[in-house]
């Protein structure tokens, strides 16, 4: 048996933000708690949205306490605001950490009895479908705007707080293509190799569909085709476009099929060392890729394909090292770090980095099982 859960509704184009009038004219929503970060304020990029909020005499506050890896202070600091302004509706905008801090908090509105955070880890079994959230996607990477995922960092303990919960979904999603393009060319790449990992996990975990497969390999294809050309070029509408499609349908997948040990590996370097998410999934991908291999040669046949790659006479194992190479070439092209020493991550941490990341929730659905030992391997390789 599989399941797929969805939003409600999605808006693409530039320009649909637009569109948040409506959605919130039929809802007789009148107040909104905007969950957001500061340089999204800096740079008007939430101006975009509180423009159409204005012009709808829609009254809001904006909250923008987020940290790049959201925490439980964060939250509990959204909660304390939310209850000071009792809105009807919350909108995120913002990418992961924005969109999942505003998840968290319309979760423990809903089931006060998550107060404390700590509780949302794991697959949560909260009663109550969480208060109403609009998220607005600032980057193409996380999908958290359709995934039923979120992710919040207990920094007492120093790791990652996993929480997958249906009831957290937003109603409405918004890709606004006009919205990506003041992102800087380093979190363009980084987000971008982001929703790669989701649609190569997605595709080649234990857990995968035939529905799975179809949205994985689209998202490869989207991001193969469009991620350089995004990173060079900000204002490319196609390629901002295209991104956005990329990450939404590897979004559709990977939250409802699971992912790998790339998240396992990645969750504790943002957690202990808060390394954006973006860049340690890519920086572990092509590591994670070789260790995978031999569990998942066809599937990697298929990912040569949706990237382009000819593969005509090679062996399956010398498809799949092209297919390697492949993501490895359009890693170093928009610069990112390929080491972890590169990003000053110390060698003597990586023993514990293998023990967090194989009690992490992805490790269940990477299509090799694995251990600690063989865990630390790999770190000591894309040291």
């Amino acid at each position: 048996m599989s399941r797929m859960v969805l939003n409600e509704t999605s808006y693409f184009g530039a320009g649909c933000r637009a569109e948040l009038a409506t959605e919130l004219k039929k809802r007789n929503m009148k107040k909104a708690f905007i969950v957001s970060d500061k340089d999204l304020v800096k740079f008007n990029v939430v101006k975009m949205v509180t423009d159409v909020l204005d012009n709808a005499g829609v009254e809001y506050v904006i909250f923008s306490d987020v940290k790049a890896n959201p925490t439980i202070a964060n939250v509990k600091a959204g909660l304390k605001a939310f209850k000071e302004f009792n809105p009807d509706v919350i909108i995120g905008i913002g990418g992961g950490s924005c969109i999942d801090t505003a998840k968290a908090v319309a979760v423990i509105i809903a089931n006060p009895e998550y107060a404390d955070v700590k509780s949302l880890e794991g697959p949560a079994d909260t009663k109550n479908k969480a208060f109403p959230i609009m998220a607005f996607a600032t980057t193409s990477g996380t999908a958290a705007e359709v995934t039923i995922n979120y992710v919040i960092t207990d920094e007492e303990a120093g790791r990652k707080l996993v929480c997958v919960d249906p009831n957290d979904i937003p109603i409405v999603a918004f890709n606004d293509a006009e919205m990506m393009m003041s992102m800087p060319k380093g979190l363009t790449a980084a987000t971008g190799m982001d929703a790669l990992t989701h649609a190569i996990e997605g595709y080649i975990t234990a857990g995968a569909t035939p529905i799975s497969d179809l949205l994985c390999w689209n998202s490869i294809k989207f991001i193969a085709y469009n991620l350089k050309a995004a990173v060079d070029n900000g204002n490319n509408a196609a390629a901002r476009e295209g991104m956005a499609y990329g990450s939404y349908v590897a979004g559709m997948a990977f939250s409802n099929v699971g992912l790998g040990i790339v998240h396992s590996m990645a969750h504790p370097l943002g957690a202990r060392f808060d390394i954006p998410h973006g860049v340690a999934n890519a920086l572990l991908l092509p590591y994670v890729m070789e260790y995978n291999k031999s569990a998942a040669m066809e599937k990697y046949e298929g990912i040569a394909r949706a990237m382009g790659v000819n593969t005509k006479g090679m062996s399956k194992e010398e498809a799949a090292d092209a297919t390697i190479n492949a993501v490895i070439s359009l890693s170093k092209s928009i610069n990112i770090p390929q080491h972890l020493r590169d990003i000053k991550i110390p060698e003597e941490s990586l023993n514990q980095l293998a023990n967090d990341a194989f009690i992490d929730p992805c490790t269940g659905g990477n299509p090799r099982k694995t251990s600690v030992e063989e865990i630390l391997e790999i770190y000591k390789k894309a040291y």
